[in-house]
C-alpha cells in the first residue's frame, strides 16, 4: 500500500494526519494524491457543494497594509473607493444572487473593522435581506469582537468571514498592522457569539509549503469547516504585483493536502480562479467542494450561470454545508 493509501485510510477511518505527513503527500504524485482527496471528499462531504457570492460593501483607503490588497491606503492601484452601500443596494443584490440559485450572500467591508455606527448599519440592511431573500447571510468586517458579532447574528447572520491569510510564521512578511493573534481572537469572538466562521487564506504569497500545511492545521485547531482557498492575482501597485502567479497544478495540489488535512470542511475556491485555465474545475476533482461566484472584491470574477452548469456537469448539488 502506498503512503497517499495509508494516509487515505487513516483519515477516511476518523484519523487525523500530522504536519510531518501531509509535508510528505505534498511531495507525492500529484494525479495519485488528487484521486486520494476526492475519495475523502466524498465520503464526508457526499455530493454538497457550497456556492456563495459576495458583495463589496465598502471599497478602498484601508488603513492595514496587507502586501496583497489593492484596496489598502498603503499602495497606489485603480480600486474603487466609496463608503458603506446603502441598504437598498445591498437587499437589491442579494435579492438578484438568491434568483439564480445562490444560497448564501456574503457582505464585505474594508478596513481594520467596521465602527459601531457602522455595525448598526449593516445590521440594519441584514434584517432587511433576512425579510425579503431567501439566503443566508455572512459578514466580512474585520477584527470585531463578540459583543459586535452578537449584534450581527441578532440581525441575522449566520456566518463571518475572517481569514488568517497565511501561517503565523508567514504573517508578519504580508501585513504588520494586525497579527495573526488579532484574526486568531476575531475568529474567536465570532464562534464565541455562535457564529460559523470561514477562515482560510492565499496561496501565492511567497510562503512556503510548510507555511501552507501551518495554515491548515491552525484551521483545524481553530475547528474552521469552511475554507476559502484563493490564489494570488498580482495587482498593479501592491507590493506583490510581480509574484509568479501559481498554476493549475499547484492549485490542485494544496486543496488535495488541504482536503486530507481538513476532510469535513468546504474547501472554496475564492479569489484568483479566474486565472486557472479550466477556472478551477480540475480542483474540483482533487477534494475541493465550494466556490465563491460572482464577482470578487477588486478583481472579475466568475459568471453565477457558468458555474452552476459546471456544478452539475460534475455531479455536485448546490446546497448549504457546515452550518
Amino acid at each position: 500500500m502506498s503512503m497517499i493509501d495509508e494516509l487515505k485510510e487513516k483519515v477516511k477511518n476518523g484519523g487525523e494526519i500530522s504536519g510531518e505527513e501531509a509535508l510528505k503527500l505534498y511531495d507525492e504524485p500529484l494525479e495519485e494524491l488528487c484521486r486520494a482527496a476526492d475519495e475523502i471528499r466524498k465520503q464526508f462531504c457526499r455530493d454538497g457543494f457550497d456556492i456563495c457570492t459576495i458583495i463589496n460593501g465598502k471599497s478602498g483607503r484601508c488603513s492595514e497594509n496587507c502586501k496583497y490588497c489593492a484596496q489598502s491606503a498603503y499602495y497606489h492601484t485603480a480600486a474603487d473607493e466609496y463608503p458603506l452601500l446603502d441598504t437598498d443596494e445591498i437587499v437589491r443584490q442579494a435579492k438578484y444572487n438568491a434568483d439564480r440559485g445562490v444560497l448564501r450572500y456574503s457582505i464585505v467591508t474594508s478596513g481594520r473593522a467596521l465602527r459601531d455606527s457602522e455595525v448598526e448599519q449593516m445590521c440594519a440592511a441584514i434584517r432587511e435581506i433576512k425579510r425579503n431573500v431567501n439566503i443566508e447571510v455572512c459578514v466580512s468586517f474585520g477584527l470585531l469582537n463578540e459583543a459586535q458579532f452578537r449584534k450581527i447574528k441578532e440581525a441575522g447572520a449566520t456566518r463571518v468571514h475572517n481569514n488568517l491569510e497565511t501561517s503565523r510564521n508567514n504573517f508578519p512578511n504580508v501585513c504588520t498592522t494586525h497579527t495573526f493573534d488579532d484574526k486568531v481572537s476575531a475568529i474567536k469572538a465570532a464562534m464565541a457569539a455562535g457564529l460559523s466562521v470561514c477562515s482560510g487564506g492565499i496561496m501565492g504569497l511567497g510562503e512556503t509549503k510548510e507555511d501552507r500545511v501551518d495554515m491548515a492545521l491552525s484551521l483545524r485547531e481553530l475547528g474552521v469547516k469552511s475554507v476559502p482557498v484563493n490564489m494570488l492575482n498580482p495587482i498593479p501597485g501592491t507590493p506583490y504585483e510581480n509574484n509568479k502567479r501559481l498554476t493549475v497544478e499547484d492549485m490542485r495540489r494544496i486543496v488535495a493536502v488541504y482536503r486530507f488535512i481538513l476532510p469535513d470542511a468546504s474547501i472554496r475556491l475564492a479569489g484568483g480562479r479566474g486565472l486557472m485555465e479550466d477556472k478551477g474545475e480540475g480542483c474540483f476533482r482533487s477534494g475541493a467542494n465550494a466556490v465563491i461566484s460572482g464577482d470578487m472584491l477588486t478583481t472579475a470574477g466568475y459568471m453565477i450561470e457558468t458555474d452552476m452548469e459546471m456544478i452539475h456537469r460534475l455531479g455536485y448539488k448546490a446546497v448549504l454545508c457546515n452550518e
